[in-house]
Formats: structure tokens, C-alpha cells, sequence
């Protein structure tokens, strides 16, 4: 039963080491580290850390795989345990909750977590620096300008890869942007180009490129913003998969310097481009491209159309639409991975009540086994004390010189003797084993052979006609020749008062036959059917 149990609930240590081992390959193979968490049942997770580990683990896990995170609401639970114990993990698992806020929709909870994250000191730039980068991403998402630029500026000294170096300058260039520093920006969207470029980073400059040309558009620089426009043209196919923008802001820029005519034939393009390129998934490009389009039309007709405000809403509504789409089936996985995972610990619950009843039935099984054993083993032990005892007894009777004669010949002795003789025959006949019978053979051809009986049975009738007042010789006198000797041997042992099983044992016949036997005996005898035998012939002073 103890197998058994132990071999269904795991302990604390088994899921320690689990969760230790899926910790270490959070940062090489996060795949693989939520495949062992998948393998773990948090219901059973009682202590507070192990609890405190999982959830932060999972949350940080789905964090990294830029998966759902709807279903991961524990992870303020584990948040709360680390705060003040574990700088590490007080920082991951407040990184994991603030991005929990924004996938529920709280993306203002989200910021202000992570500001009070990065704001903290004597932290190493290992550590904080996924977190900025976080929060400057969430913060370029709500076109945070003069706020955001300060940390787009601190994750740029602290990266120390050279993509992420990059990234973070293009989140920098973005922050300057939105805080209208369009100077700053024009010199970092250079510096951009100029390292792809060198790179050879063909997309990367494109969008750089691209970046540049609608800074300069802003910055009133239409021209510039034209020429650079058109140079992607020339270094990429006019038809290239990016033509829709392209297109776009020359209508930006045609707008912008008073050429209705020449943005409007712009947006035109661009929207021929987008239908071609983006098929069905153009929400994006409509959102910019409605707006333009209404921009256009009021500049033309000093009137704002309906139909415009209503393309603009309708864009915003079906972003929106989106959205909620992503999040309700988000949700949809989380309760269908709950309902799974119910469904599995109900599984091992069952399996668990399985493999506890064969184990109670395997113990039931193995207590009786050993009962039996230590039964037979101690009535083993008995038989062969009794062996010793008889063998004993027969040694003496056959070392004793014939001669001898003892005191104890007195009556009383003798009878003593003789019923000693008779209970060594009853204890084989309760006790047949193949040793006792031996025994009791070797014991009854001490003074004549047996013919393979156990017993010599005239010494057997002597010992009956002594003890019962000459029994056998009456019995034998007035039914000699009506019974048969089987059926005398059964009458005596009878008187002496052996049982069926018994006499079954020491005349060599089945119980069955004894039984046969005696309804022969009770019509010779004419012993009636409801009498016992025994009464009935003590009835008749036969002892």
C-alpha cells in the first residue's frame, strides 16, 4: 500500500526538481521548459513556493513565446510571494504581471507597473533590460514621446547585442518622433541607413529609408521627402510589395504642399496597390488611407463627407473587432487548456483509485499469503516436534530389555498407558501427515508387523476390550458374523470416540465410504434411524 501511494502522489522534491530544471531551460529552450510545466498539475502544488515558482514560470514562459497570457491571472500571486525575496524573480514575474495587464486590456497598468520596475536601482543591466524593453515597446504602442525618450535612451546604452542595439534606436527614433524632435530623429533614421547599408541589411534599409522620407514629409521637407521616395523606387521594383506606402506618402507629401490633384491620383495608386498586395487584410492600410482620403476631399470641397467619417469608424470598429476577437479566443484556449487539465487530474484521480485498490487487493492478497505460510510453517513445526516425541518413544520401547519389569505395572498404570497409546493414534488421525503416519506405523510394529495398515489392529482390540470392559469381544461374539472386520474397526473407534475424519485416516478409507459403512453397521445392528450407534450399543451393556 505504501508502493502504491507513494507511486501516485509525488512529493514537494519531485516537483522542486521539476520546476528547478524547467527554470534553467526557460532561457536556452522555452519550449521545452513548458513541456515540463505542462506535465505538471498545479492543483496539487500545496506549498506556497512551489505554487509562487509554477505560475511565475508559466506566465513568464507564455511571456516569451508572445502567446496568450489571458489565463495567466496567478502570476500576481507569485509576484506578491517574490516581492522583497527573490530579485530576480521579483523582477520576471512583475515583468510577466504587467504584461498580463496589457493582454487583458490594462495597458495603462501595465506602463505604470513597469516605470516602478525600471525605476529601481543597484539593478543589474542584465536583468532590467528585458523589462525596458517592454516597457519602451508598450510606450511606443501609445505614442509616448518626451516620456518614453529617456528609456529608448537607457535601453540603447544597455543592450549589448547588436540587433537589439539597433532596435532600440529605431524605439528612440519612434519617441522622438512622437515628442516632435523631428531634428533628432532625421539624424538617427541617417545613422540607420547608413549601418545597414554597410550591413548589407536590404530590409532593414528599406524601412529606414521609408522612416526618413515621411520624417522629412513632417518636418515640411516635401521635396527631400520625394527624392527619397523615389529612390526606393529606383533601387526596388516599382511594383515592389511595399508600393501601397510608398504611393501613400507621396499623396502625404502632395497634401501637405498644397497639390490636391497630384495626392489624390497618389492615394489612388496606393489603393490600387493595396488591393493587389493586401487582398482581404488591408484594415491597416484603410485606417491611414480613409483618413487621407477624407483630408483630401475637405481641402477640395470645404466640406467633411459622412461617408469619410463613417469609413474611419468603421476601420477603428473593425480593429477594435479584432481585437476582441484575439482576446475571446485567447480566452477560449485558456478555458479549453483548464478543462484539459481537469480533465487529466480527473484521469490520474481514477488511475490513482485504481492502482490504490489493486494495491489494497495485492496487500489483502500477500497478508493472507503470509498468514498461511506462518500457519503451515508453525503446524510443520509441530508435527515434527510430535515425530521427535514419537520417534522418541519408539527408540525407548525398542532399547528397554524385555525382562524388565517396573513398578508401574498396576492397574491404574496400565490404563494410563493404554489410553497414552490410543491418544498417540487420535493425534496422527487429527494431525495426518506423511511423518506422523510413519511414526505411528513404526510404533504399532514394534511387536508384530502391521500388513501395511497403520495400526496393528489386535492391539488396537485389546486396548478397546481393557479400557471398555471387554468390548470387542462382545461385539465380535454376538455380530462375528454379520459385520465385516472394516465394519469392526469402525464400531471400536467409534466407542473410543474417533471421528469420521479420524477413522477415515487410521482404516485408509474416504470419508464417503465411512459414511456408507455405518448406515451398513445400523441395519446390522438394528439400530434405529434417529439412535446413535454408540448410545445404542451402550444401551445394551455391550461396555
Amino acid at each position: 500500500m505504501a508502493v502504491g501511494i507513494a507511486s501516485c502522489s509525488k512529493s514537494a522534491s519531485y516537483y522542486r526538481k521539476n520546476l528547478d530544471d524547467a527554470e534553467k531551460l526557460m532561457w536556452t529552450n522555452v519550449d521545452s521548459a513548458m513541456a515540463m510545466l505542462d506535465n505538471i498539475d498545479p492543483s496539487y502544488l500545496k506549498v506556497d513556493s512551489l505554487r509562487a515558482k509554477y505560475h511565475y514560470l508559466v506566465a513568464f514562459g507564455h511571456m516569451r513565446q508572445n502567446r496568450s497570457m489571458i489565463g495567466d491571472s496567478l502570476v500576481a500571486f507569485a509576484h506578491n510571494y517574490y516581492r522583497g525575496k527573490d530579485i530576480t524573480r521579483d523582477i520576471r514575474s512583475g515583468t510577466a504581471y504587467a504584461w498580463y495587464k496589457f493582454w487583458v486590456g490594462d495597458t495603462p497598468g501595465a506602463i505604470t507597473m513597469l516605470d516602478s520596475i525600471v525605476s529601481l536601482s543597484n539593478i543589474p543591466d542584465s536583468l532590467i533590460a528585458p523589462t525596458l524593453r517592454i516597457r519602451v515597446l508598450l510606450g511606443a504602442s501609445e505614442y509616448q514621446g518626451n516620456t518614453l525618450i529617456p528609456y529608448a535612451r537607457r535601453l540603447m546604452t544597455i543592450e549589448t547585442d547588436t540587433p537589439r542595439q539597433i532596435e532600440a534606436k529605431y524605439m528612440l527614433l519612434s519617441a522622438y518622433e512622437y515628442a516632435e524632435q523631428l531634428d533628432s530623429a532625421l539624424m538617427l533614421s541617417e545613422e540607420l541607413i547608413e549601418y545597414a547599408r554597410s550591413h548589407n541589411w536590404g530590409d532593414k534599409q528599406f524601412i529606414f529609408e521609408l522612416e526618413r522620407a515621411q520624417i522629412l514629409g513632417e518636418m515640411g521637407r516635401t521635396a527631400e521627402s520625394d527624392e527619397v521616395v523615389e529612390g526606393i523606387f529606383r533601387k526596388s521594383s516599382p511594383n515592389n510589395g511595399a508600393a501601397d506606402y510608398l504611393h501613400m506618402q507621396l499623396a502625404m507629401n502632395a497634401l501637405n504642399s498644397g497639390n490636391l490633384s497630384r495626392a489624390a491620383k497618389e492615394l489612388a495608386v496606393a489603393d490600387s496597390f493595396a488591393a493587389k498586395f493586401r487582398k482581404e487584410d488591408d484594415t491597416y492600410y484603410r485606417s491611414y488611407s480613409n483618413l487621407l482620403r477624407s483630408m483630401i476631399d475637405f481641402k477640395q470641397n470645404g466640406k467633411m463627407k459622412l461617408v469619410h467619417v463613417n469609413g474611419l469608424n468603421n476601420r477603428q470598429q473593425e480593429r477594435y473587432n479584432r481585437a476582441k476577437a484575439s482576446q475571446w479566443e485567447s480566452e477560449r484556449s485558456s478555458l479549453h487548456q483548464q478543462g484539459r487539465a481537469l480533465a487529466l487530474k480527473a484521469e490520474s484521480e481514477h488511475k490513482t483509485v485504481v492502482i490504490l485498490v489493486i494495491t489494497l487487493f495485492a496487500f489483502l492478497i500477500l497478508a493472507s499469503a503470509v498468514w498461511i505460510i506462518r500457519h503451515r510453517r508453525h503446524r510443520e513445526r509441530e508435527n515434527e516436534e510430535r515425530a521427535e516425541a514419537l520417534q522418541k518413544m519408539v527408540d525407548e520401547l525398542k532399547s528397554a530389555p524385555a525382562q524388565v519389569q517396573t513398578e508401574s505395572h498396576t492397574p491404574t498404570a496400565l490404563r494410563r498407558a493404554m489410553l497414552q497409546q490410543l491418544g498417540i493414534i487420535k493425534m496422527v488421525a487429527e494431525t495426518p501427515t506423511e511423518q506422523n503416519r510413519e511414526m505411528l506405523r513404526k510404533i504399532s510394529s514394534i511387536e508384530s508387523d502391521t500388513e501395511g495398515e497403520l495400526v496393528n489392529w489386535n492391539n488396537v482390540f485389546e486396548l478397546i476390550n481393557t479400557l471398555y470392559s471387554g468390548f470387542y469381544d462382545k461385539l465380535h461374539g454376538a455380530y462375528g458374523e454379520t459385520l465385516t472386520p472394516k465394519e469392526e474397526q469402525i464400531i471400536v473407534l467409534m466407542i473410543a470416540g474417533f471421528s469420521t475424519k479420524e477413522i477415515s485416516v487410521i482404516t485408509g478409507q474416504t470419508t464417503s465410504t465411512i459414511y456408507v459403512r455405518k448406515s451398513s453397521i445400523r441395519k446390522k445392528l438394528g439400530v434405529p434411524e434417529k439412535e446413535d450407534i454408540v448410545t445404542f450399543l451402550r444401551e445394551r451393556s455391550y461396555y
